[in-house]
């Protein structure tokens, strides 16, 4: 997962555009930047606009952790699952999965998102009001303390003798946040401290410091333990930013 899924700005931008802030198609521009073309079924946020939805929910589920995703047929969690990541409206049902697709011969490469519609239940709003930053933020603390505690109990540094931490610092930076104003405070921290963690897992699992077996498998699993909880906290703190902005809770 990237440092901040695209599914995490699209929930935020759209809301915002839904609640009259910025224009649909603009909001759409700020959530994607990178991106050259947008294609699928994309008009499907105009229609949910058009029905009365207020606010745009994002999923970011794995293989095995579907917690968040909404229910629906074995279609949309195969899909959901293979990105990590989806948007979905809790009021009429219904989500949408961006893929993300290369175009153009090399040294002339574009980048395309396709977002696949597909149907789920809805979801009761005053489950997704339950949520409260301080819960999030607190287990997410947790779970980082406990998994930090693991990796030293193994004695393998994460980053030892490597650029790391400082490629680490180079996509967080390179990224940006590119999310509306107006978010709450407590919400976007959350969303910053995941995020960084979560690019911090992604890069430990690609380069192993581990000197053995043993090693190398207790800190692959810790660091997609590592990996799932910034993904929760994220499209957690993602939900009750959102709510914010469409009004439906306190700031």
């Amino acid at each position: 997962m990237s440092s901040l899924p695209a599914s995490v700005r699209l929930s935020l931008w759209i809301t915002a555009a839904w609640s009259g802030h910025v224009d649909l198609a603009e909001a759409l521009r700020r959530a994607l930047p990178d991106i050259d073309h947008v294609d699928g079924d994309v008009a499907q946020l105009q229609l949910w606009q058009d029905l009365g939805e207020r606010v745009l929910v994002c999923a970011l589920p794995r293989p095995g952790d579907v917690r968040g995703l909404p229910r629906g047929n074995n279609d949309l969690v195969e899909a959901a699952t293979d990105c990590g990541e989806c948007v979905f409206v809790p009021g009429i049902g219904g989500a949408l999965v961006p893929t993300v697709e290369e175009f153009g011969p090399e040294g002339d490469v574009g980048t395309t998102v396709r977002f696949t519609a597909y149907d789920c239940d809805p979801i009761p709003t005053h489950r997704l009001e339950a949520l409260r930053e301080s819960e999030i933020e607190r287990g997410f603390r947790e779970q980082l303390t406990g998994a930090i505690g693991a990796l030293e109990g193994l004695d393998v540094q994460p980053w030892a003798g490597s650029t790391l931490r400082g490629r680490i610092d180079d996509r967080i930076v390179l990224n940006g946040w590119g999310l509306p104003p107006g978010l709450p405070g407590r919400a976007l921290r959350v969303l910053q401290q995941a995020a960084t963690t979560g690019a911090a897992a992604d890069l430990g699992l690609a380069h192993s410091p581990a000197v053995d077996i043993s090693q190398d498998r207790a800190r692959h699993l810790l660091l997609l333990d590592l990996q799932s909880a910034s993904d929760r906290a994220m499209a957690d703190a993602c939900t009750v930013a959102a709510l914010t902005i469409a009004g439906m809770r306190g700031s």
